[in-house]
């Protein structure tokens, strides 16, 4: 149950990563075996004191000490657009973008420039991000971008008439639907990097005990827990098992040049019909372009 290992050795010295949502979990673990590699990395949080614990403590762990905390708040364009102002005074490159902060199933709430939560962090925030590190990204070429979707975009499908879930909202669908996104995101976007040496690609983690349940009214119950505690042991991957295809995306030597992929368990998998929609991929990116003003 607890999927696919990258177990291949490389040295990713000299490379700068960026990780975002990376103070706990599948970010965190992320960033422990980077910074074991060698890599430098920035860890893009929203969360100051508990990202700078995070870092210390993979400082201490591997006895890197290029591991670096920048506020990200991805529920703001605003921060989006300091933090990448901040990274660029600070690096000329960059080598992989690791685009793995996610909310799951919240209530409904806004983002500061009013999009609904789940497809406000999840997309927006991160399509912006994406964008704005484009040009260091093909500078630094070969480059990868990686995307941390999830199955439930099987679930998902795109409401281009409520996008922004005004007129109904359900955690379920709305999740669905931002997931869906980051798979149409990574389709397109691969498309319009072709000849770059910049390539892009999502995926699975695996349904992994992290904080991203948080939401999840019935895990929030402390005699449910206790009960399912064992089941959870059973079926849940561990936040390091979760973050095994995201290495494996992201440093692969064998995924040279491959883009536009979806994998699961350090593998290449199917996606839904949706996904494979070209047209609403393109329909998603001009709204996407609107919403955050990214042209």
């Amino acid at each position: 149950m607890q999927g696919g290992k990258f177990e291949k050795q490389t040295d990713e010295t000299g490379k700068v990563v960026i990780v975002t949502g990376s103070n706990t979990g599948i970010g965190k673990e992320t960033v422990l075996e980077l910074a074991r590699r060698g890599a430098t990395v920035y860890m893009a949080c929203r969360d100051k004191s508990r990202a700078e614990q995070a870092r210390l403590e993979v400082i201490r762990e591997t006895n890197n000490q290029n591991i670096f905390f920048r506020e990200l708040d991805l529920a703001s364009l605003d921060s989006v657009r300091k933090f990448v102002d901040e990274f660029k005074k600070e690096q000329s490159k960059l080598d992989i973008l690791i685009n793995n902060a996610g909310i799951m199933l919240c209530p409904h709430m806004l983002t500061k420039e009013g999009f609904e939560m789940q497809l406000g962090v999840n997309h927006m925030g991160h399509f912006l991000l994406t964008i704005l590190l484009l040009d260091l990204l093909k500078k630094s070429s070969p480059s990868r971008i990686v995307n941390v979707s999830a199955l439930a975009h099987v679930d998902g499908s795109i409401n281009f008439d409520d996008l922004n879930s005004e007129k109904s909202y359900s955690p379920r669908k709305a999740y669905g639907q931002s997931k869906l996104a980051n798979i149409l995101f990574t389709r397109e976007l691969a498309k319009r990097l072709e000849g770059t040496n910049v390539t892009v690609n999502a995926l699975h983690p695996g349904v992994v005990e992290t904080e991203l349940s948080r939401h999840v009214t019935i895990f929030n119950n402390p005699i449910f827990s206790f009960l399912i505690s064992p089941l959870i042991w059973l079926i849940f991957k561990t936040p390091k098992n979760g973050a095994q295809t995201t290495l494996y995306a992201a440093l692969d030597p064998d995924l040279n040049g491959v883009t536009g992929l979806y994998f699961s368990d350090c593998k290449p998998k199917e996606v839904s019909a949706a996904a494979k929609d070209a047209n609403a991929a393109k329909r998603l990116w001009e709204e996407s372009e609107k919403w955050t003003k990214a042209k």
